[in-house]
């Protein structure tokens, strides 16, 4: 009794290791991120510097993500640097204010992220070049490339000063830019090569404030702005509908279904039997078999290689049963979705519509304006790392199923 007291406490222990290692290995594939107070020191008064944070926003009725989307992951909100800045309302940064202090961003202690304000109203930074001894300084700083889009996420833009006629003799270090849904940004600033640079607020961009949640702020001479309705995106129609017009008995890596009902999207191919996802989103599947007096039968839906849902029966002569299994998951465009009948006997004929396979797209991005973003599954073998999984397919891992492995007759 000891003996076996012993080995079941030295093998728990080995599984505690075994999961604190995963645990920590996922942590270190997410994203961090972390604030502190700010911390200012200028020689001039501060109009208003005070900690802040966006509104709770319908991210379902925005546009700006799609599929050839990048940047940074806001599924963890906390992190979103939209919802958590700090508030820069000076009126001296405005683009037509002049001054006889002069200010000089590099005596601030720049920490962490900002969403600039004049006189309690959005703003944002100029696009275009400054007239020199404007925004309450020599030479005022203006973003270079222009403000990203939603689906850009965390970008990365040069910032130039105007001074001797030269929209660019100061090449102050880049800064990052987010996009946030209701039409304004947040900057991360950085101090400037010198003294005295300022960064700009465009007066310009005062409109943008004005735009509804079903609008955005555009301008051709990132001079004169306007709110303009977003155009409707067409839905993405994927739909498929298939069945094997015949018996199968034993092990098929692969079942070919030949018969197609349905194959809006033309995702669907029947020469391979493989379903590849043509637009990133949600999706749901459904595939089903009629067993009879054969014992065990087992069909698997295989996703990337990885089997993630069964249809199983256990049916004695003379008894026969129908047996439909669905699975809904999110998967990003190129996944490969296919039915393996791994052991026992399923019936069908051309007419019986008895062993079938099919799907929809509930979801995608470009569905809601990319408000939602799609968190897949990561699907772990227990022989396979997180990092392999994570490098070999083409699901993006938000959380983890562990220890599912490939059953085999």
């Amino acid at each position: 009794m000891e003996g076996s007291s012993g080995g079941e406490m030295e093998s728990l222990k080995h599984e505690q290791a075994v999961m604190k290692q995963k645990q920590e290995a996922f942590s270190q594939a997410l994203p961090y991120c972390s604030q502190k107070p700010i911390d200012t020191d200028v020689e001039m008064n501060l109009t208003s510097l005070q900690t802040g944070s966006s509104h709770l926003l319908d991210t379902l009725t925005q546009n700006g993500y799609g599929d050839e989307g990048s940047g940074e992951d806001d599924s963890d909100e906390s992190l979103n640097p939209c919802n958590h800045y700090t508030a820069l309302d000076q009126a001296w940064r405005a683009t037509n204010y002049t001054t006889k202090k002069i200010a000089c961003d590099r005596n601030v202690q720049w920490n962490g992220w900002y969403r600039l304000f004049y006189r309690g109203k959005p703003i944002q930074m100029p696009e275009r070049c400054v007239k020199k001894e404007m925004c309450g300084t020599h030479a005022p700083l203006w973003l270079v490339g222009g403000h990203p889009r939603i689906r850009d996420g965390v970008v990365t833009r040069k910032v130039c000063g105007h001074w001797r006629n030269n929209c660019c003799l100061f090449q102050s270090p880049p800064i990052q830019v987010k996009a946030c849904w209701g039409n304004y940004y947040v900057y991360k600033f950085v101090k400037p090569v010198a003294c005295h640079l300022a960064y700009c607020a465009d007066v310009n961009t005062l409109v943008c404030g004005k735009c509804k949640k079903s609008e955005s702020c555009i301008s051709r001479d990132r001079i004169t702005y306007m709110c303009k309705k977003n155009q409707n995106r067409v839905k993405a129609n994927v739909h498929f509908f298939v069945t094997y017009p015949a018996s199968i008995s034993g092990k098929v890596n692969r079942i070919m279904y030949k018969k197609v009902y349905v194959n809006q999207g033309r995702a669907f191919n029947t020469r391979t039997g493989i379903f590849r996802v043509p637009v990133s989103g949600v999706y749901q599947f459904f595939f089903s078999t009629q067993t009879g007096g054969s014992g065990p039968t087992d069909l698997w839906l295989v996703v990337n290689d990885y089997w993630v849902a069964v249809s199983h029966s256990n049916v004695q002569n003379p008894n026969s049963v129908g047996n439909l299994s669905t699975y809904m998951t999110t998967l990003r465009k190129g996944a490969t979705v296919y039915v393996t009948h791994n052991r026992g006997s399923s019936w069908a004929n051309n007419s019986s519509n008895t062993i079938v396979f099919g799907g929809s797209l509930l979801m995608s991005p470009r569905d809601t304006g990319g408000g939602s973003r799609v968190i897949p599954l990561c699907l772990i073998r227990q022989d396979v790392t997180w990092p392999q999984v994570a490098e070999q397919s083409n699901l993006k891992p938000s959380s983890v199923l562990i220890k599912l492995k490939h059953l085999v007759s």
